[in-house]
């Protein structure tokens, strides 16, 4: 299984842990099913725990891309943690750190949330 869901304050603040490589095949389409049913129930701030990627290409990006796109039409938020050294560099050279909020850990970006960050 390539990800992992958990939720904290009754759906306010949905966990997805990540694990593997996001090719666009079969690890994507869980994630984007995991991502739509959290939506559809009305969560609208996302933690994506990157911890466990060991790999993400053009496809996994644009799977990413489209999740926050959802998220953010509807007023919702995705905030990314625990980047690897190499998913890290990606993200610096698409400049998908100008879009995505990015946090060091899981805990820091479940704080930011409450916090209302």
């Amino acid at each position: 299984m390539a990800v992992k869901a958990m939720t904290l304050d009754n759906l306010d603040i949905a966990v997805l842990e990540l694990k593997g490589s996001f090719l666009g095949g079969n690890e994507t389409e869980e994630l984007r099913a995991a991502v739509g049913d959290l939506f559809e129930q009305g969560n609208r701030k996302l933690v994506l725990d990157l911890g466990g990627v060991t790999y993400l290409n053009s496809m996994g990006i644009g799977a990413l891309v489209s999740l926050y796109t959802m998220y953010a039409k509807d007023s919702g938020r995705i905030k990314l943690c625990h980047m690897g050294k190499g998913i890290q560099n990606t993200f610096v050279i698409t400049k998908l750190v100008t879009i995505f909020d990015i946090e060091e850990t899981r805990e820091e970006a479940i704080r930011n949330f409450q916090a209302g960050q």
